[in-house]
Order: structure tokens, then sequence, then C-alpha cells
């Protein structure tokens, strides 16, 4: 028998591979800061973006409902947060108060949005989710009047950052020798929290809801003719996903200390969305790899491709974020040519778009 082979069936090989994990993932924002605080940032964007990607996984992969404007309840939950943990209101409630109401609010967000677009499907729900999201943004931008609730274009500033057990996130905690700064602790808060969500959407995945968004997916009609209930679930699908994308926004908020309108555009939801595809719809692993990769890549470019032209041309000729956006279409064209069900498609997915195999 092959080594590797007997090692991989060893009872012990599971909990190792776990413990390797575990500790990799534990030292991976010190091993960061080495190069630079920005890639411990760049990685706490990058787990955002992962915790989006599982939302709108359960919209688009699990259910098969294109949403294109699933930035809005980022948004949502972003000003949530914002309008209940700063001088705006004058509020200053606690993070873990917070974050569910932000949640809930996201949740009723998506309802209202599942509601009306019951019956549209394809392009059609495309368009009015797309709708949707700017209408979200549009309105973020102009409700500083007659009444300031957003205040509009200037944004919201002074958001009070997490405190756990009279730890201030937002400052640098020393223990002993060991410096911990705020990028690091919100570093360990995002990943204890996308823990829970990936758990939650692997029960999800598992159970009979789960299923039912398969088969709704798969055939709505059939799905309605074996008793699946396609309205509820359906907006039980908007309501998850919407959840998720609010918790989010609330994380963004705290540790970005400031939001504006600019910060939810439709290019955004683009991202997400692409990270979904990329990955593999329906696939949790894949995803979180999808949005691993969109979120890495393009900062790795932004900062190689410029000293790149410098040392070959001895000056920049083309500019890094055109170069950056060039390599990222040809990366999403050569995907759909070559992996149409992405990095990690879900075992369903790559049965539909393989290539039957002639005679069978």
């Amino acid at each position: 028998m092959d080594p590797l082979a007997a090692l991989r069936k060893h009872p012990a090989a599971k909990w190792v591979g776990i413990a390797l994990i575990v500790v990799s993932l534990v030292a991976l924002p010190f091993a960061l800061q080495i190069a630079g605080t920005a890639w411990v940032r760049i990685t706490n964007l990058a787990i955002l973006f992962v915790l989006l990607s599982l939302g709108l996984n359960i919209v688009v992969g699990f259910a098969g409902l294109l949403d294109l404007g699933y930035i809005a309840f980022y948004a949502v939950g972003a000003y949530v947060y914002a309008l209940l943990a700063s001088p705006h209101f004058n509020l200053h409630l606690p993070w873990w108060a917070i974050l569910p109401i932000g949640a809930a609010v996201a949740c009723i967000f998506g309802i209202l949005l599942g509601a009306p677009t019951l019956k549209l499907r394809g392009d059609y729900l495309a368009i009015v989710t797309l709708g949707f999201g700017e209408i979200v943004r549009i309105f973020l931008n102009n409700l500083s009047e007659p009444f300031n609730l957003t205040n509009g274009p200037k944004g919201i500033t002074t958001i009070d950052s997490i405190k756990v057990a009279g730890i201030d996130f937002a400052e640098t905690t020393r223990l002993g020798e060991l410096a911990m700064s705020g990028t690091i602790k919100y570093y360990y808060f995002l990943l204890a929290l996308l823990v829970i969500v990936v758990v939650v959407n692997m029960r999800l995945q598992n159970s009979r809801i789960g299923r039912a968004w398969e088969a709704i997916r798969e055939d709505e009609l059939a799905a309605r003719s074996m008793g699946i209930n396609t309205r509820n679930m359906k907006l039980l699908a908007f309501a998850m996903g919407a959840s998720f994308g609010g918790i989010a926004g609330g994380m963004f908020s705290a540790i970005q200390g400031f939001i504006s309108p600019e910060s939810f555009v439709l290019n955004e939801s683009i991202m997400v969305l692409a990270m979904v595809v990329l990955g593999g719809m329906g696939n949790i692993w894949g995803v979180i790899l999808g949005a691993i990769l969109l979120s890495f890549v393009p900062e790795i470019l932004r900062y190689s491709v410029e000293p790149m032209q410098r040392a070959i041309f001895g000056r920049s000729i083309i500019d890094p974020e055109v170069i950056r956006m060039l390599l990222f279409g040809l990366a999403m064209v050569v995907m759909m040519l070559f992996r149409p069900a992405g990095l990690m498609p879900s075992a369903v997915r790559k049965r539909e778009l393989a290539v039957p195999k002639e005679g069978a």
C-alpha cells in the first residue's frame, strides 16, 4: 500500500490536519505583520468578503436565485451599527447587541426584496435585485434631509470599536512581550465569527431546508409538486443570506470607524458574485476559496505590477489598476471556458455542467 494513502487512513490523521490548520491560522497575522500591517488589514477584508460570499451562496448557490443587489444588505448592517454606535444619535450601544439587530434589520430587508420578486426568475430577478441595491445606496446618499438619518454622502465617522472584557480592539494590547495590534485582534474576532457562519451554513446545507433549496434550484415546478412550499423557502433564502450580509456590514463599520454610501456600490455586488461563481456555487469550501483568491490576488498585483514595469521599462507604462482589471477579466473568461462550474464545484453542479461522453 502507498505510504501516503496509509497515512491518510490513520485514525489520528484528521485531527492532526485540523490541529495544523488551527495553528497556521493562529500564527498567520504575526507572519503577515512581518511583511506589513497592511497585509493583516487585507486579510481582515478577505474574511469579510468570505462572510458576504457565504451569505450570497445561500441565495445563488443553494436556492438558485440570481441576486445582483446583495451589497444592499451589507450596507444596511453597516449603517445599523454606525447609527447605534456613534455620536450621530449618541446611543453607543454595545457590539453584542448591535450585531444581532443589524442581522435582523438586514433579514427584514431581505424579506422585503424577496416578497415582490417571488414569481421572477433569471434575468428579470437579476434586474430587480440590481435596482434594489441601487435604491438603497441612493437612499443612503439622500436621507440627510429633512431628518438627518444617514448624514448623506458625508458618511458617519467616529464609530465605536468593539470592546471585549474591557479590551478595546482599536488599541494595541500587550501580553508580556507580545504586542497585539487592533488589526490582529479584529482578525481573531472575524475568524471566530467565520467559524460560526461556516458551521451554520453546513448545517443548513445538510438539513431539510437545504435540500428544499436545492430542489427549487433544479426544478421549481417539480419541487412544488413534491409538496415544498417554494414561496416560504425562497423568502427564507433571501432572509438568511441577508442576515449574514448584515453581520459582515456591522463588522465593517466597527473595523473602519467610518462609512459612506460610496463603500456600497454595484461593483462590490459584482465582486462578491464573482467570488461565488469562481469558487463553485453551492460548495461552501469552494466559495471560501473563491473569496480568498479574489481578495488577495488583486492586492498582490497592486503591489507587484508597478515595480515590475519599472524594473523592465524603467517607468510605469500602464496603470496598475488597469492591468489588475484586465487580468481579472481574463481569469474569469478562462474560468468560464475551462471550469464553468468553478474551482471547487458542488457534486450536483459538476454533474450538470459535465460534457456527456459520446455513446453515453
